[in-house]
């Protein structure tokens, strides 16, 4: 073997002997075809075998491995869990989109999308969107983490080596985030520990099932296998879009939400990982060195940025972005855009295919895709086990409260006409003696009644109604057919009578209100969490206690 060829090992990256005839490329046409495989077999065996022992290298090498969230010191074996393959869709994908097992890739988390992205990088050198995967559960606010306890889940860019690979993770698997980055540390932010984990449980992480973690590490594990040394983690409140800003135009982030965009708009034009540095105590996307320059810049976080320039067709192609961008805000926001409403005591979020798996489950901050409701992802598929012990957000209750509130003045200011239809099915329902025998000579109707003067409370609704008719002849000839009908009759201790029964219609307000009340539960909201959690458990649909079918079920 020592006077053999040398030939680079496509694990190891390193020469190693083969025999003296055996070379790199090809088998020699002199050996007969049982050696040439026994020859093929050895070198396949021995590749077989140098993957798996730099596999056990690679992950005996983090010896200084988290467990995620707060948990145990790790051990340092390996498991089967961190080497389970790829799966096969995924492989089908990657052939389909032109990408290699082991080529680089980038992750990508929005938090109000509740939503994890794995893009992978195409042969032709640029990221492509592999898959996406609903988080089970996040915590905290929309924002940064800012210290130690906040139960925050972080925001911004990270960076990920096989070190922060936790295959002994309590959570099933984890990496770490690598939160906090040189910008946090030049803030004074605090926080250790903070993971992308399974289990589907969080404390200031970002929580999948254990199915989909396995996913995840097994692409970032076959990434280092083809020797990328770290992947990047952007970490975002929502997808930067125009929409989503001008929602959050208000909300005190917003100064660290652009600066973060500008590295979102790098990677969403370039389709390259973008380089990211800190100086003065903010973000630098891309940097390079000056054309008269002989030598990189140095940054440092908290120092005074260094003389480093962008690329042109990079810088210009965000400029042009970002000035559609802009644009697009300014006309959201001339429109009305509304303002999205702060947290009220919610922890964090839950994707809706998730909510939709849970009893009384609720996406507390996280929005799904419009057209989407709880009701609608029932059916579907979990992409995962979803534990017994997973805690949803809480409901917002706060943001449901106003619109009931709204609906009783839409019902007050119905038309005039509206309150005469009203009142005509009470009149003749429940009609005295004076006006039932009135209708039996053909001398009162729906609209008469409708006329007779309402309560001093209900005038200001029906003042239109009352002006147009003529109430005194109306009673002047009821008055006429109960003298004529009942001779003798004393009429004036029948006086009050016709006020008792004039005094009836003054409630068809009162029906016509809980008519329109009931109206928007036809149309139930999509972001009303218990609305949806009811209909989740099978319940028949909800009727209204003052609808037709309610009062007059008994009847049935």
């Amino acid at each position: 073997m020592a006077s053999g060829h040398k030939r680079w090992s496509v694990v190891s990256k390193k020469p190693v002997m083969t025999g003296p005839d055996v070379r790199s490329d090809h088998v020699p046409n002199n050996w007969g075809s049982r050696s040439a495989r026994h020859v093929v077999g050895f070198v396949l065996i021995t590749s077989s075998l140098a993957r798996a022992l730099l596999a056990s290298v690679a992950l005996l090498t983090a010896s200084v491995l988290l467990a995620g969230c707060d948990t145990d010191q790790v051990s340092l074996a390996t498991n089967a869990k961190a080497n389970q393959p790829v799966p096969p869709k995924l492989l089908a994908a990657m052939v389909e989109k032109d990408m290699d097992l082991q080529s680089p890739i980038l992750v990508r988390l929005f938090k109000q999308e509740a939503e994890l992205e794995v893009w992978k990088q195409t042969r032709n050198g640029q990221f492509a969107l592999l898959k996406t995967y609903p988080i089970c559960r996040w915590s905290g606010d929309l924002g940064p983490k800012v210290r130690e306890g906040d139960r925050q889940a972080p925001e911004g860019f990270y960076s990920i080596n096989p070190s922060q690979m936790n295959p002994q993770s309590a959570y099933y698997l984890s990496f770490n985030t690598g939160y906090p980055n040189a910008f946090d540390k030049a803030l004074g932010r605090s926080g250790s520990q903070l993971m992308v984990h399974g289990d589907c449980s969080s404390r200031g992480c970002y929580a999948m099932t254990d199915e989909q973690i396995a996913e995840i590490y097994s692409l970032g594990r076959e990434s280092f296998f083809g020797g990328q040394k770290a992947f990047q983690l952007q970490a975002y409140p929502f997808k930067m879009t125009p929409v989503n800003m001008a929602k959050h135009r208000n909300n005190p982030n917003m100064p660290f939400w652009k600066m973060i965009k500008e590295g979102y708009d790098h990677f969403e034009v370039t389709r390259q990982e973008p380089k990211v540095d800190f100086c003065e105590k903010k973000y630098v996307f891309d940097a390079a060195k000056p054309a008269d320059a002989k030598r990189d810049p140095v940054f440092d976080a908290s120092a005074k940025c260094p003389a480093y320039v962008i690329p042109e067709d990079v810088a210009s192609a965000v400029r042009e972005k970002q000035a559609r961008d802009e644009a697009e805000y300014a006309k959201l926001v001339s429109r009305g855009t509304p303002v999205a409403r702060m947290n009220t005591g919610i922890d964090g979020g839950m994707n809706k295919i998730f909510a939709a798996k849970i009893p009384e489950g609720s996406t507390g901050l996280s929005e799904g895709a419009e057209g989407t409701t709880l009701q609608m992802l029932a059916m579907a598929k979990a992409p995962g086990t979803i534990p017994g012990h997973v805690n949803p957000p809480k409901p917002n209750l706060d943001a449901a409260a106003p619109a009931p509130q709204e609906e009783p003045v839409v019902a007050v200011s119905a038309p005039a006409a509206t309150t005469r239809v009203a009142a005509a099915a009470p009149a003749e329902k429940s009609g005295g003696f004076f006006s039932n025998l009135g209708r039996k000579m053909g001398m009162g109707t729906a609209d008469t009644t409708a006329t007779t003067p309402p309560p001093p409370q209900a005038t200001a609704s029906l003042a239109p109604a009352t002006t147009s008719t003529t109430p005194p002849s109306a009673a002047s000839r009821l008055k006429a057919a109960v003298t004529r009908f009942v001779p003798g009759r004393d009429t004036a201790k029948d006086a009050p009578k016709p006020v008792v029964a004039a005094a009836k219609p003054a409630e068809p307000p009162k029906p016509d209100t809980r008519l329109a009340a009931t109206r928007p539960a036809l149309k139930p909201s999509v972001s009303d969490g218990a609305g949806e959690a009811t209909q989740i458990m099978g319940a028949a649909p909800v009727v209204s206690s003052n609808s037709f079918e309610s009062r007059f079920g008994a009847v049935k």
